[in-house]
């Protein structure tokens, strides 16, 4: 049986399980305590019986960033810690809204709704942003119709779309979209989302974003080779430094796709699941990168 309190001793394993230091675990801890709490008050009723396999919270939590992060079926998650199959799809319903609602206490939640991403673009201290989509693939659904529309002919595979505005300096995801069939390509989630940008703003984009032209944005988007020619050396300079400067989206999505989760075929089949685990997945990349530069800061005034 796997247990908080024998991998808290090991950093490594510990990082391994569920993607945080403990001391990243200790202060989301605090969060997940008053968001526990209030569900508690509301709903929790103690049946009595014998001694519950998730006693504290911190065992809840770890519980939850492990399946979040390793994503086993749920036969072996009650294997590991002990539980059977029922009570592990139990607790992933009840847990997941409570660890985002944890999330929201630290204001890590990207925005997810498109007609306020203005307002979460102007919070942010420097306009520069990076739009990228991200496909997760899927089980094939059984419905007809809905292989259709989750069918990817770019990646030959049933797959869900989100689009992800991206801070490029503080390497933060601000905005993610709700989740959307595999057939739809990025510029068409744009286009139908029709997000507004602060004015003056710089937004880089790849080909995949090809005619999305916000207004009041000044945009950035690599050169395409032309056929049968060469590109000129100064278009190729700028393929280069656009290149360079793209790497933060590719780390954030990368940070992102830590949990399994978000990586592996998605399972799943609760209603409006697949939006929330993305939710919470940004969610956990940006605690993680606000935290460790906050950490990083720390040190280097130590040093000095």
């Amino acid at each position: 049986m796997l247990s908080y309190d024998t991998i808290k001793q090991h950093p490594e394993k510990f990082l391994s399980c569920t993607s945080f230091t403990p001391n990243e675990f200790t202060d989301l801890l605090v969060a997940f305590t008053a968001a526990w709490n209030v569900y508690a008050r509301r709903t929790y009723v103690n049946s009595g019986g014998g001694k519950p396999k998730l006693p504290r919270v911190e065992d809840k939590l770890f519980f939850i960033l492990y399946y979040y992060k390793v994503y086993p079926i749920q036969t072996v998650m009650g294997a590991v810690f002990d539980i059977s199959q029922s009570q592990v799809s139990h607790w992933v319903g009840v847990l997941s809204p409570i660890l985002r609602q944890s999330f929201d206490y630290t204001r890590c939640l990207p925005e997810t709704r498109p007609q306020n991403v203005k307002d979460a673009l102007e919070a942010c201290d420097m306009h520069d942003f990076i739009i990228d989509g991200t496909e997760r693939e899927r089980q094939r659904p059984g419905d007809p119709d809905e292989q259709k529309a989750y069918y990817s002919g770019k990646n030959k595979a049933y797959t869900s779309n989100n689009i992800l505005i991206v801070d490029a300096n503080a390497q933060t995801v601000v905005y993610l979209s709700p989740t959307y069939e595999g057939t739809w390509h990025d510029k068409a989630i744009c286009d139908a989302e029709a997000y507004i940008f602060p004015e003056n703003a710089t937004l880089q984009k790849d080909r995949g974003f090809q005619g999305y032209e916000p207004q009041n944005t000044i945009t950035y988007q690599p050169k395409k080779k032309p056929r049968d020619k060469e590109l000129p050396l100064i278009d190729k300079f700028i393929n280069s430094v656009l290149s360079n400067s793209r790497i933060a989206i590719e780390h954030v999505i990368c940070g992102v796709k830590r949990l399994h989760i978000v990586k592996d075929i998605y399972r799943n089949r609760r209603d409006g699941f697949d939006d929330l685990i993305m939710e919470i997945a940004c969610a956990m990349h940006n605690f993680r990168h606000k935290h460790r530069s906050k950490q990083e800061t720390i040190d280097m005034f130590a040093m000095t």
